[in-house]
């Protein structure tokens, strides 16, 4: 009788340790498919940025640092490579990005373009696009880190290697505040 109880305490052990597996297998792939989907929209908006600051050049000469900042924020975070870099990267570009529209306030010609107004436009769409992106993205890899850390499937991750993912977020004070363009 006791080897009966041992051997369905050990069954029902095993089942739960493979069901844990399985279920970090599959918040894994998850985790993986939101940056996937995510980095895709980013792609599309590096793509779209050069087009921008080609538009704006010919109306802003003089903002030529404003103008290389973005590009060399573009071309930083297109060449990122691991999600953390990525993360990082995205940070300064939408930090440059925001004050490149806010440079296109003192150019009115500029603004009335219709090339300009098409592409801010169609970037302002795909910002809505990433923006949603990033939430699925965090609402997966928090499921995932909660799987990661709480008890009893924390010992699984930590058998089977499974380590917390980060989370897309805004830390940089300076995107946090309003853009300030002084000339």
């Amino acid at each position: 009788m006791t080897w009966i109880i041992i051997g369905i305490i050990v069954a029902v052990i095993l089942v739960w340790a493979i069901s844990s597996y399985n279920s970090f297998i599959t918040w894994k792939n998850k985790v993986e498919e939101a940056f996937s989907t995510m980095d895709v929209y980013l792609k599309k908006r590096y793509d779209m940025i050069p087009n921008l600051v080609e538009t704006v050049k010919g109306y802003a000469k003089h903002e030529s640092e404003t103008l290389e900042a973005v590009i060399s924020a573009r071309n930083k975070a297109a060449s990122a490579t691991t999600i953390e870099g990525k993360i990082e990267a995205e940070k300064g570009l939408s930090g440059v990005l925001g004050r490149l529209f806010a440079l296109t306030e003192s150019y009115p010609d500029l603004k009335a373009n219709q090339n300009f107004i098409e592409l801010q436009t169609q970037i302002k769409q795909m910002e809505e696009e990433i923006a949603n992106s990033r939430k699925y993205y965090n609402g997966v890899v928090k499921e995932f880190n909660t799987r990661c850390e709480t008890f009893p499937s924390n010992l699984v991750a930590s058998i089977f290697g499974f380590k917390k993912q980060p989370m897309f977020v805004v830390t940089d004070e300076v995107q946090r505040e309003n853009v300030k363009v002084q000339f």
